[in-house]
């Protein structure tokens, strides 16, 4: 019997850790490619949000849906190109080179 608890307990910490490990994975693929994530997120708002959908999958697709998806020109995505030009950047900072000192022994 006790066998029987320690395969549940193991089966439990796995999970845990499986939950953990995606949750990171996708706060990293959230950072490090933006475009990459709101293409996924704004795939599956579109495959929630089917009419045919239960009402609660209908809502969580609206929550999924991406700011830049939404189509809306005040947005400043600037993915359709009908939003005119972008405001320029900032002016850059100057470069500042490298020094290398010798360690004082």
């Amino acid at each position: 019997m006790s066998s029987n608890h320690v395969d549940i307990s193991l089966l439990l910490q796995y999970a845990v850790i499986g939950v953990v490990l995606l949750i990171s994975v996708l706060v990293v693929v959230r950072k490090l490619a933006p475009k990459v994530s709101n293409r996924w997120l704004a795939a599956a708002s579109i495959r929630l949000s089917r009419p045919e959908r239960a009402g609660w999958l209908r809502g969580l697709g609206r929550r999924l849906q991406p700011k830049q998806a939404t189509g809306d020109c005040s947005d400043g995505c600037s993915t359709c190109g009908a939003c005119g030009t972008k405001p320029p950047a900032a002016a850059k900072t100057a470069a500042m080179p490298l020094e290398f000192r010798p360690r004082a022994k």
